[in-house]
């Protein structure tokens, strides 16, 4: 086999690997920094599942009093969680379906703008898709007809022939 094919191999191994792993992935974490302007409120919106868990981390970095109102609301409006003139917070929520809000708020203040930082942590965000799904992707051919393990050790086995004879 040329060294050309072997690449193919990595890459099709590589591509399958991630995709069955991603599909197992069940918590998503990202992290925000903003400026919110003296006398403003700024919301922002989240769509959750049943069953998972929305966290959200906030501390004021830098204004007059590092203070801020916060809140979250449900799908429905109802406030679940109101802070005031707080300078960080944590609050985890069990979901339904729907967009989630959550607001910070510096309307209080006519002069000083602040700086937030804020991180979501999203767990239990699996979909409703069977992690087997990927099955019914591969059809009948050799190369496709291989077994996960298979392509793990095949895509060791490229790997070190592609690097070594390079």
């Amino acid at each position: 086999m040329d060294v050309s094919f072997h690449v193919v191999l990595v890459v099709f191994a590589l591509v399958l690997e991630f995709n069955v792993l991603a599909a197992f992935s069940q918590s998503v974490d990202s992290d925000f920094t903003f400026t919110l302007p003296s006398g403003r409120r700024e919301c922002f919106y989240q769509t959750m599942k049943k069953h998972a868990s929305l966290e959200i981390e906030y501390q004021v970095l830098d204004g007059a009093g590092l203070d801020v109102d916060f809140h979250i609301a449900s799908p429905t409006g109802e406030i679940l969680y109101n802070d005031y003139r707080k300078s960080d917070g944590v609050h985890t929520v069990e979901t339904e379906d729907g967009d989630y809000m959550f607001c910070f708020d510096n309307t209080f203040s006519a002069v000083s703008e602040k700086i937030i930082f804020f991180e979501l942590i999203l767990d239990n965000m699996e979909t409703d898709e069977d992690p087997e799904d990927w099955k019914e992707y591969v059809h009948g051919t050799d190369m496709l007809d291989m077994k996960l393990e298979d392509i793990m050790t095949l895509r060791t086995y490229c790997c070190y022939i592609v690097f070594t004879h390079t």
